[in-house]
């Protein structure tokens, strides 16, 4: 939600060049955080599992895990074709590209908050 709500609408603020610099630097750190964020999350969820048998836990561990591939194929494609585009032409089709990635984060958004709602089922309402 953060990127959505907050550097999305800072980015298109710039010109084009800066906005793909500007991705590039925290597509790269963000990808990381979030790619450790969800590994840890699915690890808790499977030793929940583990502990308790519960199965809503790994129900929650996978939805959290979803967004790896929904990263690489929905939006890694956005991300070369951003990167391809040359700079400084008269014409460049980077913003709109730049709009789209943005509409896209928030599938990862929903995703999260998919995975939100899974981990907190179990706690909610235990076996």
């Amino acid at each position: 939600m953060y990127i959505g709500l907050v550097e999305q609408p800072a980015r298109l603020k710039l010109d084009s060049r800066a906005m793909v610099q500007e991705l590039k630097l925290s597509n790269r750190r963000g990808t990381l955080v979030l790619s450790v964020l969800a590994v840890l999350s699915a690890t808790i969820a499977f030793i929940q599992f583990r502990m308790n048998g519960d199965v809503r836990w790994i129900i929650g561990g996978i939805t959290i895990l979803a967004s790896w591939p929904y990263a690489y194929f929905v939006m890694m494609p956005v991300n070369i074709w951003l990167f391809a585009v040359p700079l400084g032409k008269p014409v460049s089709p980077i913003r709109k590209l730049m709009r789209d990635r943005g509409l896209l984060e928030w599938g990862n958004a929903l995703i999260g908050f998919a995975a939100c709602c899974a981990f907190a089922w179990p706690l909610e309402m235990p076996p």
